[in-house]
């Protein structure tokens, strides 16, 4: 998998994948991570790549030439499946879309800042839009990150344990169960006895039936999906 994440911030994202499970991943050659300057598309001497708004209003706007710039640019080494824009009213970020966009090769992100960009770049040059939350970040490097992360660690490989993935929160719209880890006693706080008894039928049904439990109290919206 490659990915390009475009940015006027290159600083602010580099360091969620210099360690960990990302790194990991680039260093197995599983996954190729590109972070892209916009201000070397930048329209003139100053680097600029934003704007006043046209009609008034707070803030500046990411203007679409620098951004067109990049992208024909970048289009002209490989073909992407997606160029995807970070945007509090894309589309909400769930664990099906993650599963659906760590099957695909090739893959852009595009970091909004300031206002957000030209309308005419999500009119015509992005393919879709995401959101990892109803909420405003101040600007899309973060969600970039984190729409990354979930999906890097899906590709086959990137995880030493390949089962692991598949018994996360929401893939089968549940919540995972309670882990626990050693010691069994502590403080008078027992581990529940189903796990330590090595009978992994038991185990399992206990792991679901948890499952469904703190779905229904946390978060039974999830059910209603089922």
């Amino acid at each position: 998998m490659h990915i390009d994440i475009i940015t006027c911030l290159p600083k602010l994202i580099e360091s969620p994948f210099s360690d960990s499970i990302l790194k990991r991943a680039q260093n197995k050659g599983l996954v190729t991570v590109n972070i892209i300057d916009l201000r070397s598309y930048s329209i003139d001497k100053h680097k600029s790549i934003d704007d006043y708004s046209f009609g008034g209003g707070a803030g500046m706007v990411m203007m679409i030439e620098p951004i067109d710039r990049c992208l024909e640019d970048l289009k002209t080494k490989r073909t992407y499946d997606d160029i995807i824009y970070m945007s509090p009213d894309g589309q909400l970020l769930t664990q099906p879309v993650a599963n659906e966009l760590s099957l695909k090769n090739n893959l852009i992100l595009l970091c909004g800042h300031y206002k957000g960009v030209d309308e005419r770049v999500r009119e015509h040059l992005v393919t879709r839009e995401i959101s990892i939350g109803n909420y405003v970040l101040s600007g899309g490097e973060l969600a970039a990150a984190v729409l990354a992360d979930a999906v890097i660690r899906l590709v086959p490989g990137v995880l030493s344990d390949e089962t692991s993935a598949l018994s996360d929160s929401f893939q089968d719209n549940l919540i995972a169960p309670p882990v626990y880890t050693r010691p069994a006693s502590y403080k008078g706080w027992d581990v529940p006895s189903v796990l330590l008894s090595g009978h992994q039928a038991k185990i399992e049904e206990w792991r679901h039936e948890k499952a469904v439990e703190r779905t229904k109290t946390r978060r039974p919206n999830l059910l209603s999906n089922t």
